[in-house]
């Protein structure tokens, strides 16, 4: 009986990662097709993305729910319990790197309205790090791989340097001609998204971290 109890509790913890890895598939989704729509200025792709986040909202309940059955039913200790816990945080930063997604193209929705301000040539590079960054720190989730988490921690820095460039680039136009104020506030926003997706991200490695090793390196120098 007891051995039946284990199958099935190994069970539900393999379902579970199966559900995260499920809710971040559908969340990378939503960074690529936020950024080719940008890149595109199209509005019906935007569109798509927002409507699609009602998905990502539902399976973040979803999951949160079975973690807290599994917390109550199954009593957890030692390693499952910080697997569940851990689960129920990267859950929660799934659905915000999500929710940035959908603000980047409610921004790109008034983008569309007018011409566009200048190429984007660092934005894409951004989002692309921060794409990987989202992708190898749930690889890091799936494979137990401390390496890989501590690696996605360090790439947050490359995403910092993006911003400041971006930043700079941007009120250059806004003090040359105050006319584009609108359209780079606007761009610098999205830019702004873009590294707190990097910071969720972060977040996820941390967390890797700690279901694996029991270390918690939030605000510590321990990457370092």
């Amino acid at each position: 009986m007891e051995g039946h109890i284990y199958k099935a509790f190994d069970a539900e913890l393999k379902e579970l990662k199966e559900s995260l890895l499920y809710e971040g598939g559908l969340v990378e989704n939503s960074i690529r097709w936020a950024i080719k729509a940008l890149l595109e200025r199209n509005s019906a792709m935007s569109q798509e993305v927002i409507k699609n986040d009602e998905i990502i909202n539902a399976k973040e309940v979803e999951i949160d729910e079975f973690c807290l059955k599994l917390l109550a039913l199954r009593q957890p200790a030692a390693k499952d319990l910080r697997f569940i816990t851990t689960a129920i945080k990267i859950n929660y930063d799934l659905e915000r790197i999500g929710d940035m997604a959908v603000n980047i193209c409610e921004r790109v929705l008034e983008l569309n309205q007018e011409p566009q301000l200048k190429p984007y040539i660092d934005l894409p590079r951004m989002a692309e790090t921060v794409e990987l960054m989202v992708k190898e720190s749930l690889d890091a989730f799936v494979r137990e791989d401390v390496e890989l988490a501590l690696k996605v921690t360090k790439e947050d820095e490359k995403v910092d340097q993006y911003l400041d460039q971006i930043f700079r680039e941007l009120l250059t136009y806004m003090i040359e001609n105050p006319k584009t104020i609108s359209r780079a506030t606007r761009i610098l926003f999205i830019a702004k998204y873009l590294e707190r997706m990097a910071d969720h991200a972060v977040n996820i490695a941390e967390l890797v971290i700690f279901m694996v090793e029991g270390k918690i390196i939030r605000h510590t120098k321990i990457k370092e």
